[in-house]
């Protein structure tokens, strides 16, 4: 028989995993719970009922959270020209042109979260596909990330523009602040994930959506959100 530790007993003396609470409750039990020493990153986790292999059920796009994440965005800047400039005053951590791309091909040099790519760049870019690409890094012009106005975008990611993707079995993980946030600003930024979500339902989607939501943290338990009583 395998132990419970202190902090797993304490998760479930306060929190039944078999019910569904109302949003408010269940971000009142994840700041119950906590008990690390860091803090921890609070995520929005839905399972959907879309089969991504179909490209017209695919679920991907970008939202800026009104709180912003908690987290300090590492973001590179790919330009050239006066852009250049523009990237560094716009506050990019690493701006550059094809030395950087060099510097990525032959390093593997990955120390960013986020890379914004003028369009000029963008066929020199390509080369470094295989790298950024199953990383999640490949600037990409539906999301904003291959664009003319670097100012603006690289001022977006800064404060709290993330991007999102359904996986393959359907599950859609998003980042949505940190435990320490007071209540209202974790819950401001999770239904405003929640009704972007909504909002990107596939057209073409027959049946239910939504199929179950939760609300977790990196070391805490997840607690099922009342999709019933979720209001928008």
């Amino acid at each position: 028989m395998v132990r419970k530790s202190k902090r797993e007993k304490k998760i479930n003396e306060i929190i039944d995993i078999s019910r569904s609470y109302p949003i408010d409750e269940a971000i009142e039990l994840l700041k119950k719970s906590h008990s690390v020493k860091f803090d921890e990153t609070v995520e929005y986790h839905a399972h959907l009922g879309v089969d991504p292999k179909y490209a017209d059920q695919m679920v991907r796009g970008t939202l800026s959270l009104p709180n912003g994440t908690g987290k300090t965005v590492k973001v590179l800047v790919i330009t050239s020209g006066e852009n250049l400039k523009v990237a560094e005053e716009s506050g990019a951590d690493i701006v550059g042109g094809e030395e950087i791309i060099e510097r990525i091909a032959k390093e593997n040099f990955l120390d960013f979260d986020v890379v914004i790519a003028s369009p000029d760049m963008m066929r020199n870019v390509s080369k470094i596909a295989r790298i950024l690409g199953p990383r999640g890094l490949m600037p990409n012009p539906k999301l904003g990330t291959v664009t003319k106005n670097i100012e603006k975008t690289v001022k977006e990611y800064k404060a709290g523009k993330i991007e999102y993707k359904v996986d393959k079995f359907g599950n859609i993980h998003i980042s949505s602040g940190k435990i320490s946030f007071e209540q209202e600003k974790i819950k401001g930024n999770f239904m405003a994930i929640h009704k972007e979500i909504v909002n990107a339902r596939p057209k073409t989607l027959k049946g239910v959506y939504i199929k179950s939501l939760f609300i977790t943290s990196t070391m805490g338990p997840g607690i099922k959100i009342d999709l019933d009583a979720l209001k928008l």
